[in-house]
């Protein structure tokens, strides 16, 4: 009987199905989004509220610039959505299943 390669037998002969490269991938851009420091501070105040890029740069004490490209990057992972009102563009939370991982783990540093 051929082996699916796909699924891979652990010590319990359970079936343990494999990951494919899509879905390696996407979980490793979204470590890769929470590991930069920038980015876990607009993602944190975006678990609160919708802020405009405006806001976020002035809460956080960033230039604009630095702001919307990292904004992009988290768009791009589809964690963050906006909506236009007139000429802004204001920014929340996409993605609820890595909102909890972020505070999950902020928790996590708390308590250490």
């Amino acid at each position: 009987m051929e082996k699916d390669p796909k699924h891979e037998v652990d010590g319990n002969e359970e079936e343990v199905e494999q990951l494919d490269e899509e879905t390696l991938f996407v979980v490793s851009q979204t470590f890769k989004a929470l590991s930069d420091p920038t980015r876990i501070r607009i993602l944190h105040l975006l678990c609160k509220q919708e802020m405009s890029v405006n806001q976020i740069a002035d809460t956080l004490e960033l230039r604009q610039s630095t702001v919307s490209h990292q904004l992009r990057f988290l768009k791009n992972l589809r964690l963050v959505k906006y909506r236009r009102a007139g000429t802004t563009l204001y920014y929340s939370n996409d993605d609820d299943h890595v909102m909890n991982v972020l505070q999950q783990t902020i928790n996590h540093a708390l308590h250490h």
